[in-house]
């Protein structure tokens, strides 16, 4: 049974629901009025349902390839406008008791390395983090109660928003670790996180089920759940995602758009962010042992999808793609990247030896901060270390609404230019600062509302004096 605002897995994630959504997409893949039909309802920027989102995705048609893509670049400008959130991952911990056989950190690899950061370590990396720029970071940690019990994730989180150095700050802790309790989830929201996102990795029961032989990792529902427990325990702002790779990806991503309508059925409010991530190599991983890799060209495709299924969230592209590949869906609707990133435990102070891999995968872009802050000056972006939506409590459906009626734009262009301001001022090489400079200049004057302008101009002139944390 298939019922959307069902507090059950399987009911919310309907399998039956999913294998009829893609026949209906294969019977009316070349349906012309119906395909019409559905790219006019996206134009309204309201969304798609993931009976027509899958229709989209099905067509062969090249002209509807175009048309979606346009309408996919049209809605990222009309929302987000030029600005790119940076962010980068902090691992804490690779220590995990679960089995799941993607993941190098599964509990039957003996080759990996084994880490856990203490608190003084923690201070060291996030340092580090400050130094490079960084203001947004997200911690992950492997699922372990004896090596990395919540009270371990509370006192990391504590020890981090603690740290001040220089002009240095994190003020954004975003959390991504394994399923909790509603109590838990509670404990995170009263440490202040921002958003939390635990990645479904394939809503494919019997798939999943094969993929997590071991731990508690292993109970589909539980973990599907998840994302209701947190927001009854407080938590406004979720991101959800799939690792592409591990199922059919037509499945996997009719079954993202399901848990994303049915967080909004439920909640009033859905995703705050959508993740996209591709399997890709790691130690004691062979991705060629994974039938399901998707290509580009439907990479791309459901990127595009995705931003004009979800208009209003945020989607997430990580240093497991390619400069190339983030370029391309920079332009269909990634709004967040992380830049400079390391993806072992302690890597930020000093990189790894090989002998000491730690990593939870390979990246695919290896550039510093400064040079992906560089690069998206280049390409017309804004790139922007804001958090102030978080921190004034702009969260959940308070930010929907503000994001759906277009008044977002108020807050989030000054805010963005002037935490590239203070990146520029701080961090920024001789080439960023001209180049940034040039752009925050250009894009002041962008401004409609001229109170918000002149407003925005005095504090980044204030900057000159050494303040900082200006925002909207």
């Amino acid at each position: 049974m298939y019922d959307v605002k069902s507090p059950k897995a399987e009911e919310f994630i309907s399998h039956q629901e999913i294998l009829d959504t893609l026949a209906y997409a294969e019977e009316n893949k070349e349906n012309r009025e119906l395909l019409d039909a559905i790219l006019a309802k996206a134009a309204t920027f309201k969304g798609l349902n993931h009976r027509e989102a899958a229709v989209l995705l099905e067509c062969p048609l090249p002209e509807y390839k175009e048309k979606l893509y346009a309408l996919a670049k049209e809605i990222k400008k009309a929302i987000y406008g030029d600005r790119i959130v940076l962010f980068a991952p902090l691992y804490l911990s690779n220590y995990c008791i679960n089995g799941c056989v993607y993941c190098p950190y599964h509990s039957k690899n003996r080759d990996i390395k084994r880490k856990k950061l203490t608190q003084n370590q923690i201070r060291e990396e996030v340092i580090a983090l400050e130094a490079m720029g960084h203001k947004r970071i997200v911690i992950e940690s492997g699922e372990d109660p004896l090596n990395n019990p919540l009270e371990y994730i509370l006192e990391s989180i504590k020890t981090i928003y603690g740290i001040k150095n220089k002009n240095g700050e994190i003020r954004r802790v975003n959390v991504n670790i394994a399923a909790c309790s509603v109590e838990d989830y509670k404990k995170l929201h009263e440490a202040g996180i921002g958003t939390y996102t635990l990645f479904q990795e394939t809503y494919n029961k019997e798939n999943y089920e094969a993929l997590h032989p071991t731990g508690p990792k292993s109970d589909y529902a539980y973990h599907t759940e998840a994302m209701d427990r947190a927001m009854q325990g407080g938590i406004d702002d979720v991101g959800i995602g799939v690792l592409y790779g591990l199922e059919h990806y037509k499945y996997d991503f009719v079954g993202l758009l399901m848990h994303a309508e049915h967080l909004e059925a439920v909640f009033g409010v859905g995703p705050h962010t959508i993740s996209v991530p591709r399997i890709c190599p790691a130690d004691d991983i062979d991705v060629d042992d994974f039938s399901n890799a998707v290509p580009d060209d439907i990479f791309e495709k459901i990127v595009a999808l995705i931003r004009v299924s979800t208009p209003y969230t945020g989607m997430i592209m990580s240093t497991r793609e390619s400069q190339s590949m983030r370029e391309r869906g920079l332009a269909l609707g990634i709004s967040q990247i992380s830049g400079g990133s390391r993806t072992s435990v302690g890597g930020y102070k000093e990189e790894e030896k090989p002998e000491d891999n730690s990593a939870q995968f390979d990246r695919s872009d290896t550039r510093t901060l400064d040079e992906i802050v560089d690069w998206l000056l280049d390409l017309g972006y804004v790139p922007s270390f804001c958090t102030a939506c978080y921190r004034a409590g702009r969260t959940g459906d308070r930010f929907m609404a503000l994001a759906k009626s277009g008044q977002i734009h108020n807050c989030c262009q000054p805010n963005a230019l002037m935490t590239l301001n203070e990146y520029i001022m701080d961090y920024g090489d001789e080439k960023t600062k001209a180049h940034g400079a040039k752009v925050i200049e250009e894009q002041l004057e962008n401004i409609k509302n001229d109170l918000v302008k002149d407003k925005a101009k005095a504090y980044i002139a204030q900057m000159k004096d050494g303040e900082r944390d200006f925002r909207f």
